[in-house]
């Protein structure tokens, strides 16, 4: 988009403020500029003057809203956000905003950049100085000679993490010559491949699969942490601080103590509290940009922002110096007004309106006659009114459409409609007409005397943010690599027991790998690894205690098999008769897509997502077919689930017939009510909402309208269920929460409308497993993207703390927004409430559990979103709340008492706003710690410091909505035998139903002499050597062992011989079974095949291949002898066996 610079080139007031610019009368203000023209103004200087800039503005919702602005307008701008310091007593902390950091100032250090946005609160704080930052900085490249010892001491100074898996930011594994860095500021995390102490070769890896993706010559690595300090050399320091000892009290002496002690054992801690000791030159941002061009932004504010913060600065400073985190030495970690002032001498001050007076004393005061208009709505009646007077007189009109689609569309709407428009694909415009361009901004603009106009439609999202996807990998539900010592597991033949770790056993000089399985009583099993692929990891909702174990040779297993094999079987044919019934009905078929359609789609303010293009298109699909559609659509709270729906509803009532749109709440209806009235805006759509709080009368006229087609869309509570509401001609029922509403309800809904397309709405992911196991009974719609717009939230993991605690909460509202208090105990939740308040007497305090009535609930969630509530304490019940984007604190207490999905999902429903939101996972210690605590204390610190444990975390969400999907009888019976037995029943009673045979699966097994095992020294991490004896034990054929041994090659280097055995026996099992022999033995000389009946074709085959070596034995029980050659190795001669069968 350099056409405006261009423009603003022959603008008068623009060359009056270039003029002084390029001949340094500075400070000068600019007035007249709202953010839009700020932005185009700024791009305008960059290509004029050459120089680089820094904007800095009051606070970080603007700083990012200019920075995407001008990447619009093509120029490389870069934010540093703002890091909050953790001074305080924390176990952990998300490292998002520290990573951004250190990635722009990388990015600032190599000149990368035209534009610098910050905030004044990130502007003045104190840095990591250019020089030490650098100092850190390397590049690695394909031949360089690194020795990997040292790289990974490197790594730690740079604050990278070593871990056994690298799938986070900041992590690092090392494995024999393989080394994984996922570095700051990569797509994705890399591999690198040592030859001795040569990098052999780069490449990027999936962190879901853990398999290469494409090779790169080189990778940056930028320093992981800001805060580079030298342990010793701090440890010095403090020790002669201690020595001097001047104005320390007891309390800072004790804190200080305990730091050097960790400094000198290795420990981890943050170090922020001792910046003016590490960065003793007080470096900030600013001193990264050279000689850019400094301008301030709204100053006014500024000098607001500096006051607001000095008193808040100062009442945290005094509690940091009571409780010890801080020192008189150590307060000053933020430059203060003057200091800020004398950095900015020669600035650009840009206001919308005039000030009285200004801090820095301009030398020139310019006011810019320019006009702004809001981002355009899609209508087209009124974007043809808005551009008429410029086209009228003479002058240039640009319509930012986003993506190509949407401008071919629209350029060639308006040619139709008799305005001759061009569509530019590359942004350059027709000078005296109407151009339709790619892209957007935030606003439009004009420019009166260029007679120019710019329409924006929406802002599309101009920095390339990473989107992060669910794991598609279905298999990885139950996957062994999250097995520890001590989970439950499930065998096929013998049940639930609890996993004892691997066995290594040596016979004979042969060393083979056993599972070893504790059963009830003192009952052992020991599985070799080669039938692995008959164990599964145990999920269910029991997983975390009240399981009964099996015994071994008992019959309850056989017994409780049969049952769920039965229930499931009985569901199949339920779901079955269901479908085909339903595959008979036939319903309306809805027409292709409109141009109203269209219209209405370009309406909508944000980036699709791209899950949520393909659902809309399935839903689509659905509708178009004479079969009434009955699909579930699943996904994350805050994905984009209702813009889905409200598309279909818009799709039917586009065709004359009505929607209704049921919901579990009183107070969730109200939401989507306001959010269906403001997408439908002028659109010619009638919208009413139905529930108890509505009057009797109005009641009354509204069955009455939708008795008459008067009404197209209803939205209501299971008051759309009763007897009094009628249609006139309904097409699309859309249920949102499936699962909250009753048996009854859900029959009755289905008596209503037999023939009418049904959409329902879950919260809850589905496992793909389970959607593949249905595939032909229920259709299924998922959303596992997350928008584009979601800012991290900064997470803290710490010992609960009432001052932290407070402070976090008055932060909050003292930024005029609201908190999620998580007290998880309905006993005490009222006091817990009464606590806060005597506190914070000027906050208001609610209270919502789940033993309240729906009336109670709604009447909060109303106060709640009325903002009439600052603080609500409140259980687990917010996971299902309604939408409220002004809570953008949320605290958890005892979060190790819960789940990682629990967790994930309870840190979505803060962080849906322009702020940052913040979350903070409280645990007591006041008593040991349990061992399962203390892990469950460690996945928590880890999931919040690198996002690792993320599939974890997804796997416990998707069992859920496995649970909620199958309804209670079903999840009783999953719970029974595991998830992943009672899917392999589930597929084979769906496949018996589809009239598939079932597969004949009588294992084989295999006891060569033949070492077969992996050595710790190749696979080291426990939890990765089982994932990869799962993946050889499933090995089938030929390709499988291929894969596998690419994976291996891959992941953890060349596999040494035993693990070649390892395969070769996993391939020969399962080769041996498909030729229906029973078990392989052997002796020195020979390898005996059991079977039950001779298969001519198998035996056509050995005796082929193996000539006078194999004879067919007919002793106790027929078998196919095999005799070694002269010399020949079992080991050989089992791979020999592998390749003939």
């Amino acid at each position: 988009m350099k056409f405006i610079n261009e423009i603003l080139k022959n603008d008068p007031d623009y060359k009056d403020l270039l003029r002084s610019v390029m001949s340094e009368r500075l400070p000068l203000v600019c007035t007249g500029l709202s953010h839009i023209h700020r932005a185009a103004v700024i791009s305008a200087l960059s290509s004029h003057t050459g120089r680089k800039i820094a904007a800095i503005t009051h606070d970080e919702a603007s700083a990012n809203e200019l920075r995407d602005d001008l990447i619009s307008l093509g120029l490389k701008a870069v934010n540093f956000p703002l890091r909050d310091y953790c001074i305080g007593p924390l176990a952990g902390y998300s490292k998002e905003y520290e990573h951004k950091r250190t990635d722009t100032l990388s990015a600032l250090s190599d000149g990368a950049f035209d534009v610098l946005t910050v905030s004044l609160d990130a502007a003045v704080q104190y840095t990591v100085p250019p020089e030490t930052l650098n100092r850190a900085r390397f590049t690695l490249k394909a031949g360089d000679s690194e020795d990997i010892s040292a790289l990974s001491s490197r790594l730690v100074n740079a604050g990278y993490v070593r871990s056994e898996l690298c799938e986070g930011i900041g992590q690092f594994s090392v494995r024999g010559g393989i080394f994984d860095i996922f570095p700051v500021g990569a797509p994705q995390p890399c591999r690198i491949e040592f030859w001795g102490d040569e990098i052999d070769n780069i490449s990027y890896f999936d962190t879901e699969t853990q398999r290469r993706t494409e090779n790169t010559e080189s990778i940056e690595i930028t320093p992981a942490c800001e805060v580079l300090f030298n342990p010793e050399e701090l440890s010095e320091k403090l020790n002669n601080y201690l020595k001097q000892g001047k104005g320390i009290t007891e309390k800072q002496r004790e804190v200080i103590l305990r730091d050097i002690e960790a400094l000198n054992g290795g420990v981890q801690f943050s170090p922020d509290r001792y910046i003016p000791f590490i960065f003793e030159g007080g470096e900030t941002v600013l001193d990264y940009v050279g000689d850019a061009l400094f301008v301030v932004s709204e100053s006014g504010n500024i000098a607001e922002r500096f006051k607001s913060t000095e008193i808040q600065q100062a009442a945290d400073i005094e509690n940091y110096l009571s409780e010890g985190f801080l020192t008189p030495a150590t307060v000053k970690l933020w430059l203060d007004k003057t200091e800020f002032l004398s950095l900015v001498p020669q600035a650009v001050v840009m206001e919308n309106f005039p000030r009285n007076s200004y801090e820095l004393k301009p030398r020139e005061l310019i006011n810019f006659n320019y006009k702004r208009s809001s981002a355009w709505g899609g209508d087209i009646n009124v974007l043809s009114e808005d551009i008429a007077y410029i086209r009228e007189s003479g002058g240039s009109v640009v319509i930012l459409a986003g993506e190509t689609r949407a401008a071919q569309v629209l350029s060639a709407e308006l040619n139709e409609k008799g305005i001759p428009c061009v569509y530019s694909g590359n942004s350059d415009f027709v000078p005296r007409g109407v151009t339709v361009a790619l892209g957007g901004l935030s606003a439009g603009l004009e420019i009166p005397s260029q007679k120019f106009m710019l329409v924006t439609h929406r802002h599309i999202l101009s920095e390339n943010r990473k989107r992060r996807k669910r794991p598609k990998n279905g298999q990885e539900i139950g996957s062994l690599d999250e097995l520890r010592r001590g989970d439950y597991v499930v065998h096929e033949s013998h049940g639930i027991g609890v996993f004892d770790g691997i066995k290594r056993i040596k016979n004979g000089g042969i060393t083979k790998d056993y599972i070893k399985i504790n059963y009830a009583g003192s009952d052992i099993l020991y599985v070799p690894v080669t039938q692995l692929d008959l164990v599964s990891k145990y999920i269910g909702a029991a997983e975390n205690g009240g399981i009964r174990l099996n015994r071994l040779g008992g019959s309850d297993w056989q017994k409780t098999r049969k049952r769920v094999k039965a229930a499931v079987r009985d569901m199949a044919k339920q779901l079955t008769a269901l479908y085909a019934k339903r595959m008979s009905v036939k319903g309306y078929a809805f027409s292709p897509d409109t141009d109203l359609q269209s219209d209405f789609e370009r309406r909508f303010e944000y980036d699709e997502t791209e899950d949520q293009l393909r659902c809309i298109n399935e839903i689509k699909h659905d509708m178009e077919r004479e079969v009434p559609m009955d699909r579930l659509l699943c996904g994350d709270v805050g994905f984009g689930k209702t813009e889905v729906a409200l598309r279909a509803a818009f799709k039917c009532i586009s065709e004359g017939k009505q929607c209704a749109l049921l919901v579990p709440t009183t107070i969730l209806a109200m939401q989507h009510y306001n959010t269906a009235v403001r997408r439908f805006g002028d659109m010619p759509v009638t919208v009413a909402l139905l529930n108890r709080f509505v009057t009797p009368k109005e009641q009354s006229r509204i069955i009455t309208d939708l008795k008459c087609g008067r009404l197209d869309m209803i939205i209501g509570t299971h008051r759309l269920i009763s007897k009094d509401v009628e249609f006139k001609n309904i097409g699309l029922v859309i249920i949102d929460e499936e699962q909250r509403f009753g048996v009854a309800q859900k029959e009755r809904l289905k008596e209503l409308y037999p023939f009418v397309d049904i959409l329902t709405l879950s919260a809850t992911p589905i496992p793909r497993t389970l959607n593949m196991a249905m595939s032909g009974l229920r259709d299924m719609s998922s959303i596992d993207e997350a928008p584009g717009d979601r800012h991290p939230v900064q997470t803290y993991v710490l010992e609960y703390n009432k001052g932290v605690i407070t402070d976090a909460i008055n932060k909050e509202i003292r930024r005029g927004g609201q908190v999620y208090y998580l007290h998880n105990r309905i006993e005490t939740i009222e006091r817990c409430a009464a606590d806060i308040a005597a506190r914070l007497p000027d906050v208001s305090v609610g209270i919502a559990h789940g033993r309240m009535s729906e009336d109670e609930l709604s009447s909060v969630w109303r106060r709640l979103v009325e903002h009439e509530i600052d603080v609500l304490v409140c259980t687990t019940i917010i996971e299902t709340g309604v939408d409220v984007p002004n809570a953008n604190t949320l605290i958890i207490e005892e979060a190790d008492k819960m789940g990682l999905a629990q967790l994930h999902q309870l840190r979505g429903r803060v962080g849906r706003s322009p702020r940052r939101a913040y979350a903070y996972f409280c645990f007591r210690r006041d008593r040991q710690l349990s061992e399962v605590a203390s892990k469950r204390l460690e996945a928590i610190r880890e999931f919040t410091e690198f996002g690792s444990g993320f599939k974890i975390a997804l796997r416990d969400l998707e069992i859920r909505g496995a649970g909620s999907i199958l309804g209670g009888d079903q999840h009783g019976n999953m719970e029974s035998v595991g998830y992943d037995m009672y899917l392999k029943l589930l597929s084979e009673a769906v496949n018996e139903e589809n009239g598939k045979p079932p597969e004949d699966d009588i294992p084989c097994t295999v006891d060569l002499n033949v070492s077969a095992f992996i050595p710790e020294s190749y696979i080291e991490a426990l939890p990765a050597r089982l994932g990869i004896y799962k993946r050889i034990a499933a090995v089938k054929n030929d390709d499988d062992a291929s894969d596998v041994i690419d994976e291996l090659c891959d992941r953890f280097g060349e596999p040494p011989a035993a693990v070649m055995g390892l395969i070769d026996i996993a391939l020969l099992r399962n080769k041996a079974a498909a030729a229906k022999i029973a078990e392989i033995t052997g002796t020195e000389k020979t390898a005996v095949l059991h079977i039950n009946s001779i298969q001519s074709e198998v035996v056509k085959k050995l005796s082929e291949h193996f000539g006078s070596r194999f004879s067919i034995s007919a002793m106790d029980k027929p078998a196919y002898v095999i005799r070694l050659k002269e010399g020949q190795k079992m080991s050989d001669l089992t791979e020999e066996l592998a390749n003939t069968l």
